[in-house]
């Protein structure tokens, strides 16, 4: 039969030193948050267990007995073993708790949806170093000594990687209501032709991004490849001409949250929607989280929660 690592017996034993300690039953069950009676029922089933009697109790007093004498030396020292190891496992969740988060994002996400948010959450853990890389390719997470990433889209291209799903939000063709009253608006993708557009240059691919569209009748996929006027590498710059009303655009919905709820831009095309798309925390498979790096994570999971609810018009 194998040995128990810690045996019942063991920890009777420093109850037996923390009574002592505290001078009495009541005592030593108040410092450690349980009742008397739990305190001298470890204390019995040892002296029952060995035979022998380690303490002589009356109403108002203890007193060692001759071989409470002999064990208490050997339990003060088991019980400054087991401070010594709560101490040790102290310091090094404090350890866990606070230092570098290293991250990488996507650029236009992390600008619209966390940066509005981090300074106030940053001021809330002082203990907490945040290091954020703005990027839209696939990272090395081991190489680059990231702690996590946030992603969108299918991971097929992650292997090693644990994936958590954040939220998920669809991408959408949208325009402001003066530009559409002006040139009118597209019931199809195939009428953009006549419009304004403006894309997205993807660095990581070296080309424009396509539109991608859902027929309402078959479900047939649609791509459509804009012959953007107007042509940015920036999403964020992309936005900012979709909303000062420049031409259509084909953005996750997440970049004009405030603008569709306000109305400066409006969604056109809906029926044509795809499915939604999702965003995730990435992390190495198999790696332990310190306390730093999942309070960042819960961070963002709770400032990004109300993505994953049914916000999204349509």
């Amino acid at each position: 039969m194998a040995t128990p690592l810690f045996s019942s017996s063991l920890t009777q034993l420093l109850w037996f030193a923390r009574i002592v300690e505290a001078g009495s039953f009541a005592e030593a069950a108040r410092r450690a948050g349980t009742t008397t009676s739990a305190v001298s029922k470890a204390l019995s089933r040892f002296e029952g267990q060995h035979g022998v009697r380690l303490l002589h109790r009356t109403t108002h007093a203890l007193s060692l007995t001759e071989e409470g004498e002999r064990m208490l030396t050997l339990a003060r020292g088991l019980l400054e073993e087991v401070n010594q190891v709560e101490n040790a496992l102290s310091g090094i969740e404090d350890e866990s708790a606070s230092g570098r988060v290293r991250i990488s994002v996507p650029s236009s996400f992390g600008r619209a949806c966390i940066m509005p948010a981090l300074p106030a959450f940053l001021a809330a853990h002082p203990e907490i170093a945040l290091e954020m890389h703005f990027s839209d390719a696939m990272v090395d997470l081991a190489g680059g000594g990231f702690d996590f990433a946030l992603r969108s889209g299918p991971l097929e291209a992650w292997p090693g990687h644990s994936a958590r799903r954040l939220f998920s939000f669809p991408w959408v063709a949208c325009a402001t209501p003066g530009y559409l009253e002006q040139h009118g608006e597209p019931s199809t993708p195939f009428e953009l032709s006549a419009h304004s557009q403006i894309g997205f240059w993807n660095l990581n691919k070296g080309r424009a991004d396509a539109w991608r569209f859902s027929s309402p009748e078959d479900g047939r996929s649609v791509r459509w490849e804009p012959a953007s006027r107007y042509l940015f590498d920036d999403g964020q710059a992309a936005w900012q001409m979709v909303r000062a009303g420049c031409g259509i655009g084909w953005a996750p919905y997440w970049l004009g949250a405030p603008d569709f709820a306000s109305g400066a831009v409006v969604e056109i095309l809906k029926a044509w929607r795809t499915e939604r798309m999702n965003m995730w925390v990435l992390r190495l498979e198999r790696r332990l989280t310190p306390r730093r790096t999942q309070k960042v994570i819960d961070f963002l999971t709770g400032l990004l929660s109300p993505y994953d609810a049914a916000v999204w018009p349509g």
